[in-house]
């Protein structure tokens, strides 16, 4: 991505992200089909301890249940100004289709630069959020900690965290999470095997800094399943700062889809509230229907070593909605 586009990007983004602040306190709770979750989802409300300069912050953090054995691991991260509560509705069809999903409030604004958007220099405390994952099978760490706290609550003893991990980010919380990605591949190469797929929700280059960039770029050559379900450039996401930079630095033939009329708002889908909605637009049922229908179903493969071929290039399901307009493919340049 040129350094002309890039810096317009960024300009886009700081507007959309000012008034953003600026709305913040004065706007709706979100819906509260936030909690009406599927039929044999359980939700665990929690904290999981997360480093910051010389501090650990006690960050809430949402757990959803599976109603039999987990098939992989859901990070399911939220993006800026936003809180774990806004992806409610995907995290619940997630757990519905076999999934255990952490769901962490990681903060947008602090002191000492610990947030989900590098707003000066967040990549050490991304780092400590890799740290999470890198030593997640240390039953006495950080994310195993919360996990047993959170299985306790919900009755589940019998559940072990999953083997297989996929991390899906929204807006910045997708550049947080291409970021951990490669931050297990250079430093946790152990848990960077559990890693089975990368899904970036609209994502969005942050203000400042290559994290996005250079994250991609380290991925680009491992046989990690990365997609992306966009909406279509605007000042929302960006002008689709996040899409462009993976479909620039990773050439493979498929990369996901664009929802043609999509919103930034879409993967919030019911959990979305009018802070989103007044300033990105109100999503739209069957755009919202799309993207939880392929981010779910992309998961189960990523973490099966399958390739259900019908919501894919060719297939009957992605043909369909191709037909119909409702997506456009992404590939890499």
């Amino acid at each position: 991505m040129n350094i002309t586009a890039r810096l317009r990007t960024r300009v886009l983004h700081t507007v959309t992200a000012a008034a953003v602040a600026a709305t913040a306190g004065v706007l709706a709770a979100p819906h509260a089909a936030a909690d009406d979750l599927p039929p044999g989802v359980t939700k665990v409300a929690n904290s999981v301890d997360v480093r910051c300069a010389a501090f650990v912050y006690h960050r809430s953090s949402d757990w959803y249940f599976p109603t039999g054995a987990a098939k992989g691991l859901v990070w399911l991260q939220h993006g800026f100004s936003r809180s774990n509560g806004q992806l409610g509705d995907l995290a619940g069809r997630y757990a519905a289709a076999g999934f255990l999903v952490f769901a962490p409030t990681l903060p947008s604004a602090d002191l000492f630069g610990c947030t989900v958007s590098n707003l000066g220099n967040n990549t050490a405390f991304l780092d400590h959020v890799a740290d999470l994952f890198g030593k997640a099978s240390d039953p006495a760490d950080k994310l195993a900690r919360s996990f047993a706290d959170a299985r306790t609550r919900a009755g589940r003893p019998d559940l072990a965290l999953p083997e297989g991990f996929v991390f899906a980010g929204h807006s910045a919380g997708g550049e947080a999470v291409a970021y951990t990605a490669n931050r297990l591949r250079t430093t946790y190469p152990a848990a960077f095997a559990r890693l089975r797929g990368l899904v970036l929700l609209d994502p969005v280059n942050s203000f400042t800094g290559l994290n996005m960039a250079n994250a991609l770029n380290g991925l680009a050559p491992t046989p990690l399943p990365m997609t992306a379900i966009s909406s279509p450039p605007y000042t929302a996401n960006g002008n689709a700062s996040g899409t462009v930079e993976l479909t620039t630095d990773v050439h493979r033939p498929f990369l996901g889809v664009r929802l043609t009329t999509g919103s930034h708002c879409d993967a919030e889908g019911g959990s979305t509230d009018s802070l989103c909605t007044l300033l990105n637009g109100t999503p739209q049922a069957r755009n919202v229907a799309t993207l939880q229908t392929l981010a779910v179903r992309w998961a189960l493969d990523d973490v099966d070593g399958t390739h259900t071929a019908s919501h894919y290039p060719g297939g009957s399901v992605y043909e369909a909605l191709r037909t119909d307009g409702v997506v456009q493919t992404l590939t890499g340049s």
